[in-house]
């Protein structure tokens, strides 16, 4: 009977009525009812799933668009990145985090959550107890900013095109950007997982660099090999696609709006997967560390945008 009510909460993301901010919510307190369907790998459906989602919405994005608004965006994104990256060297320092956990935190700050913690972190040899740390704290963030994100918007009357580059860059997992875009509208939404999957390609290169200066200072660590998420290569091939075939706009239409509402369904399953245990384990020093370069990315970015505005 549990499992019954569990899949059809989940069923009902799939119905236009259901938000994104409201599908976590549902997720999370299914499974502190003790709804959750048991051994089930939801981890792994929500990387696919929602990989699958933004390739979807990738249809519904312009070509010329999306290059015009990354180039527009490129410093603040440059500047971010490395601010937010300098914040957590010396914010671990002061409060005496472990070096390791510390460039973990600030990598997925400063570029893809989750995704780049990793990616980065076989790149220097991270342990595991560093990497569910810091997977910990940016995880318990991300479920705050996919709700405070649109209330801020709405109290500060941001438009949607602001909101989004905001979202973009402010926010750590791609599901939580495109999540709370999709909750302030379909222009936030498009301009939101643009920038953030231009973001998301700086893994890249950050994980190439943190491999040399850790065979650099450790000569006898093995070579690592860095790959780039699938789904961003997915994007920019779905974008090239209605960029040659414009003629199809209304199916790309349909698959924008599919992916919309699969990413719902990776919502409750991401809300589903949490627990009162795993966000205490996000505890002490490493979550004030992960909340002030939040605060200081988020604050920072929003004046930015303001001010040139």
């Amino acid at each position: 009977m549990q499992v019954a009510i569990f899949w059809l909460l989940l069923l009902s993301c799939l119905t236009p009525w259901m938000s994104a901010p409201v599908a976590l919510v549902m997720g999370f307190v299914a499974t502190a009812l003790g709804l959750h369907p048991g051994p089930v790998a939801i981890a792994s459906w929500v990387k696919q799933l929602l990989g699958i989602a933004i390739v979807a919405m990738g249809f519904g994005v312009q070509l010329q668009a999306a290059v015009s608004l990354t180039g527009s965006y490129l410093g603040l994104i440059v500047a971010s990145i490395v601010l937010t990256l300098v914040a957590a060297w010396l914010l671990g320092r002061a409060f005496r985090v472990h070096p390791t956990t510390s460039y973990l935190i600030g990598s997925g700050t400063a570029i893809c959550g989750g995704s780049a913690i990793a990616a980065i972190g076989p790149a220097i040899h991270a342990k595991a107890d560093q990497l569910a740390l810091a997977m910990a704290t940016v995880f318990t963030l991300n479920a705050v900013a996919l709700v405070v994100f649109p209330l801020v918007g709405h109290a500060l009357d941001l438009d949607q095109h602001t909101f989004g580059v905001w979202a973009a860059i402010a926010i750590h997992d791609t599901s939580s950007v495109v999540g709370a875009a999709q909750a302030y509208g379909n222009e936030a939404l498009q301009v939101a997982t643009t920038l953030k999957l231009a973001r998301a390609l700086w893994i890249v290169p950050l994980a190439l660099l943190s491999a040399w200066w850790y065979q650099r200072m450790q000569p006898n660590a093995g070579r690592v090999k860095v790959s780039l998420p699938w789904f961003i290569l997915g994007y920019v091939l779905a974008m090239l696609v209605h960029y040659v075939w414009p003629q199809f706009t209304p199916a790309y239409d349909l698959l924008f709006h599919g992916g919309k509402q699969l990413l719902v369904v990776c919502l409750f399953l991401i809300g589903a997967s949490m627990s009162w245990a795993k966000l205490k384990a996000a505890g002490g020093a490493a979550l004030l560390l992960a909340v002030l370069l939040w605060l200081l990315i988020g604050a920072g970015s929003l004046a930015w945008l303001l001010l040139a505005s």
